[in-house]
């Protein structure tokens, strides 16, 4: 598995070589360039120039504009990905100890539940991205996390027959590992070009530092409580703090890019000006 991992990343030297990058970026980069250049000539930068200068995960926050939707998909991020290491990753065990109380060969059961989990996932994660082209980004996500919290204690609590189980778990993995594309559709169109792919890794990546106890928190509930059930269950409720940042972030479907709409201002400012 390991060996068929890599040939993934092999792709990456073809991709560097072979795709250029886009227009919009190599746009991005003449500023900055020549934003640097005026700040070391000692010329006072205010602006975007100024931004153009500063180290970008420094300009993420110093960026008053920016700083909104920074927070907001971040812990949206965290919610996400905390629930999902406390209860995605232990339906397979799950599936097998109900198959081992019915008599059924627990192995076997576990397997079949990661697999229809898994496969349902790859649906749900293309869903989103048709869906929220035509509902929006802020509703589809809303109801990708409100779905996943409802459903945490319906597979973890409700459903005990094993065969309602496992649908019920493909319609489980359909919503929660869907649900990470809201991510790579939404992200991209809420920040300006110059600390696009900055904000983007430090949403995706920043919670995983913190997701890191989800694993650890949701085994010592599990002992605690005494189930799979109402560990997972409370750790899902973590759901919910997705579902009530979501509407701070504002709706993009059919919008420009953030650097647009700036462009599009001043020059509307420059010909009011002019006139």
């Amino acid at each position: 598995m390991y060996l068929v991992g890599v040939l993934p990343a092999l792709v990456t030297l073809w991709i560097r070589r072979g795709i250029p990058e886009s227009p919009r970026w190599e746009q991005s980069n003449e500023r900055r360039v020549e934003a640097r250049d005026l700040h070391r000539r000692g010329v006072e930068l205010v602006g975007e120039r100024a931004a153009l200068t500063r180290f970008t995960l420094i300009d993420l926050f110093a960026d008053r504009a920016v700083r909104r939707p920074l927070i907001c998909s971040f812990l949206m991020m965290l919610s996400v990905t905390f629930a999902f290491w406390g209860v995605g990753t232990f339906v397979p065990t799950y599936v097998g100890s109900i198959a081992a109380k019915a008599g059924l060969p627990a192995t076997e059961w576990s397997a079949l539940a990661g697999l229809v989990f898994t496969v349902c996932g790859v649906v749900g994660s293309v869903s989103l991205g048709f869906l929220a082209d035509a509902f929006g980004r802020k509703a589809i996500a809303m109801l990708f996390y409100l779905i996943c919290l409802i459903l945490t204690p319906v597979v973890y609590l409700w459903t005990q027959e094993i065969h309602v189980l496992l649908f019920c778990v493909g319609v489980f993995g359909f919503f929660v590992l869907g649900i990470w594309s809201w991510a790579p559709i939404w992200l991209p169109e809420l920040f300006p070009t110059r600390i696009r792919g900055t904000a983007i890794a430090f949403i995706f990546n920043a919670p995983r530092f913190i997701a890191a106890a989800g694993p650890l928190i949701a085994g010592t509930l599990i002992v605690a409580l005494g189930g799979y059930g109402p560990a997972a269950t409370l750790i899902g409720l973590f759901y919910l703090l997705g579902f009530l940042v979501a509407p701070f972030l504002p709706e993009t479907r059919g919008k420009p890019l953030p650097e647009l709409v700036e462009v599009q201002r001043v020059y509307t400012a420059t010909r009011r000006s002019a006139a």
